[in-house]
């Protein structure tokens, strides 16, 4: 089996959801955690998807992920600690919600000094993440099919978040002089061009990792079906400025910004089908999801030395049968990946045994298992 060299090697939560206090130490193998529902075994997931850039898994306020009932003496309202292992050096990553002068603010520290946002945890740490949240992902607003995409498009370019905070940021800003004014021009074009600036970084870089997966996917074949992918509503990067400065007045009556990409969507066709995810059973949209998962890992593996991206899957094996069980776990192996995984019945992942970290989960303990 290969190595991963990018690991969880410690975790610590505090005050998190169903924990009080825990640590958990893993290897770089994969891990299972299986367990009844309800048992806390998707808040260790969620814990360790707040170690990257964002609102992790569930995109959850902050303050959602404080513990209810009797909690762990600590300065923060929740905490998560880790050392992370990637290329063989360590790094020392601690996340969350403090409060300060009556308000709540997240905190974010690498290697002991403070980070100025969570965008800078991209530098050390990619992260994918499958959920059962996820299963309707074809089906549902176009929104959560960009989160989705701007999660893929993380992995191969670190200032992805940043461009996005910076194209949102001008956005509201600009929503709210067309609405109550004052009408500046400067001041829109000013933000304006901050738009633009940020918006085609956005719109390039997720032009370049659709490329990327769509040569990833025609290359591989096996048990999860081939996807092609596209943007739609996609922009138009020399004429973004231009745009935004002609919708003004439409912007203005509507209350929202009707150009941008912030309303770029995410298009997955079923190839050998040849019929778009969203017409697909559940079963078939569960393994186009699984089959992108996967073609991102390889290429951000291929991209990055063999450096594989750390796994996050959620009751990963519900609905799938033994061939796609079995092809998943030789995949994730071949990866060398670190694949955190859950699921109620442990003997679904015997393929694994003397492969894989197992533990069970009950009542927010977790005891190693054989």
């Amino acid at each position: 089996m290969a190595q991963a060299r990018l690991s969880v090697n410690r975790l610590g939560l505090t005050n998190f959801r169903s924990y009080a206090s825990v640590e958990i130490a893993v290897e770089t193998a994969p891990v299972v955690m299986a367990g009844p529902n309800g048992a806390g075994k998707t808040n260790v997931l969620d814990a360790i998807s707040l170690l990257s850039p964002g609102r992790g898994l569930r995109g959850a306020r902050l303050g959602e992920h404080t513990r209810q009932g009797p909690s762990a003496a600590s300065e923060a309202l929740w905490a998560v600690a880790a050392t992370i292992t990637r290329g063989g050096e360590s790094y020392d990553i601690g996340t969350g919600l403090v409060s300060a002068q009556g308000s709540e603010r997240r905190q974010v520290r690498l290697n002991g000094a403070p980070a100025s946002s969570s965008a800078d945890l991209g530098d050390v740490v990619q992260m994918l993440w499958l959920t059962p949240a996820m299963d309707r992902l074809f089906l549902e607003s176009a929104s959560g099919r960009r989160k989705f995409l701007d999660r893929l498009v993380l992995g191969f370019d670190s200032t992805h978040a940043r461009s996005a905070t910076r194209y949102e940021t001008a956005m509201r800003e600009r929503a709210r002089l067309l609405k109550f004014g004052p009408r500046d021009s400067a001041w829109l074009d000013g933000l304006e061009a901050e738009m633009t600036q940020a918006g085609i970084a956005m719109a390039l870089a997720r032009r370049e990792t659709v490329a990327r997966l769509n040569r990833a996917l025609a290359e591989r074949g096996g048990a999860f079906p081939a996807a092609q992918l596209s943007l739609e509503a996609d922009i138009g990067a020399e004429s973004l400025s231009a745009d935004l400065a002609r919708a003004r007045m439409r912007d203005a009556e509507a209350g929202r910004t009707t150009v941008g990409p912030h309303l770029t969507d995410l298009a997955v066709r079923h190839t050998q089908k040849r019929s778009d995810a969203r017409q697909c059973s559940t079963g078939e949209q569960k393994a186009l999801l699984i089959s992108i998962v996967l073609a991102d890992a390889r290429e951000l593996s291929r991209a990055r030395g063999g450096l594989s991206p750390i796994l996050l899957l959620d009751e990963i094996v519900a609905h799938l049968d033994g061939v796609r069980r079995a092809a998943l776990f030789e995949e994730i192996l071949d990866l060398g990946a670190q694949a955190w995984m859950t699921g109620t019945d442990i003997e679904m992942f015997a393929p694994l045994k003397n492969r894989a970290q197992l533990f069970r989960v009950a009542d927010s303990h977790l005891h190693a298992s054989d």
